[in-house]
């Protein structure tokens, strides 16, 4: 594997719809960025404000956490997370309800009033239909199952748009954006200004410089998997077996101790699990073998 095979994408081939981009792109248009979340969640914001960049909650060294792709604030104490997800997966409602927990964990130190947890909006883009219901929209709130009609109003919302609904139920505004992300198409005011984002963002050398470290830093991570020289049963079980032991907290010298293992052979597995928590073993594998 050489160096130039993780970069599936040269960085003047990047859309919008890829996590970088993406991710660039709403960062630092404001404006943009509050503007797509109006779109979605149909309510008028006045203003948004972006706490840090792809904020990181981990809440000890040691535990599983979460890197968010976009997390911003409005004037009315409600948060958003926003997240890009092209790649079709099995465990979406268990990662927003995870993505969630550890917001609210975050939005309030120990010890602290849970009067003080704010309104959230857990928000996933994605490409495919992954209720298969044919919507564009899904919104989901805790109702009572005895009686639908019964809130629980704990303010928290979570939110799936797919591109490749074919029912009849966003509007004009709605549809242009989703035509944007399937085929790049730019209709109205809103997606021409992303398309010219997208544009800024491919110029930007320093931004450049940023797409290709990363790639190859994970490249390096994943080429040092291979060096461990196991087939594919042995190493789907050690990634499971590692992945078991930091859901326990434990650090990388223990795992390795009592896997009779020493840290350096398995520190670019346990760095891989712990930059994506939400991967199974098998999903793992595949960034290793990428």
């Amino acid at each position: 594997m050489t160096k130039q095979t993780i970069l599936k994408k040269n960085y003047e081939e990047l859309d919008f719809t890829d996590d970088f981009m993406f991710c660039k792109v709403l960062q630092n248009n404001e404006n943009l960025c509050k503007e797509l979340i109006e779109l979605i969640t149909g309510k008028k914001i006045s203003r948004i404000s972006f706490p840090e960049k792809q904020k990181t909650i981990e809440m000890t060294a040691d535990n599983k956490g979460i890197r968010l792709d976009i997390y911003v604030e409005d004037d009315e104490y409600s948060v958003y997370d926003v997240e890009m997800q092209m790649t079709r997966k099995t465990n979406l409602p268990k990662r927003s309800r995870y993505y969630q927990g550890l917001i609210d964990l975050n939005l309030i130190e120990r010890g602290e009033d849970y009067r003080k947890l704010r309104k959230s909006y857990i928000i996933f883009i994605m490409m495919d239909d992954f209720f298969d219901k044919g919507l564009h929209l899904y919104t989901f709130s805790n109702l009572c199952k005895q009686m639908p009609e019964l809130a629980l109003n704990d303010e928290a919302e979570k939110i799936f748009l797919c591109a490749n609904g074919i029912a009849d139920d966003v509007s004009e505004d709605m549809k242009e954006f989703l035509d944007f992300l399937r085929e790049r198409s730019t209709k109205n005011k809103f997606t021409k200004e992303l398309a010219d984002a997208v544009d800024q963002v491919r110029r930007n050398e320093d931004w450049r410089l940023e797409y290709m470290t990363r790639y190859v830093r994970d490249m390096d991570i994943r080429e040092e998997g291979f060096e461990i020289g196991l087939n594919k049963g042995d190493s789907l079980r050690l990634i499971s077996q590692i992945q078991k032991k930091i859901q326990k907290s434990k650090v990388l010298e223990t795992i390795a101790d009592e896997l009779e293992e020493t840290p350096d052979s398995i520190r670019s597995i346990y760095d891989l699990i712990r930059q994506h928590p939400d991967k199974s073993a098998e999903e793992i594998l595949e960034c290793m073998e990428d």
